[in-house]
C-alpha cells in the first residue's frame, strides 16, 4: 500500500509540473507577441493570430522569436 501512495503522489507531481511548463511556455509566448505589438489594439489581434499561425504551421520555438519579429513588420508595412 505504501509503494501505491508513493507512485500515485509522484505521478501527480510529475503531471503537474508538465502542466505548469506547458502553462509557462504559453504564456511566454503570448507575452512576445504583444509585445511585439505595443499599444495598438489592431496589432495585438494581428500578433495573437500570427501565433496561432506559427503553431499551426509547427513553428519551432528558437524560431518563433524572429518569426514574429518577421510578421510585426509585414504588419507595419500594410
Amino acid at each position: 500500500m505504501d509503494y501505491f501512495i508513493i507512485f500515485i503522489t509522484t505521478a501527480a507531481g510529475l503531471y503537474f509540473h508538465w502542466w505548469l511548463y506547458v502553462r509557462i511556455k504559453r504564456w511566454v509566448d503570448r507575452d512576445l507577441a504583444l509585445s511585439l505589438a505595443g499599444d495598438d489594439a489592431a496589432k495585438r489581434a494581428y500578433m495573437l493570430e500570427r501565433l496561432d499561425a506559427a503553431k499551426a504551421a509547427g513553428v519551432k520555438r528558437g524560431e518563433l522569436p524572429a518569426w514574429l519579429q518577421r510578421a510585426a513588420e509585414a504588419y507595419r508595412a500594410t
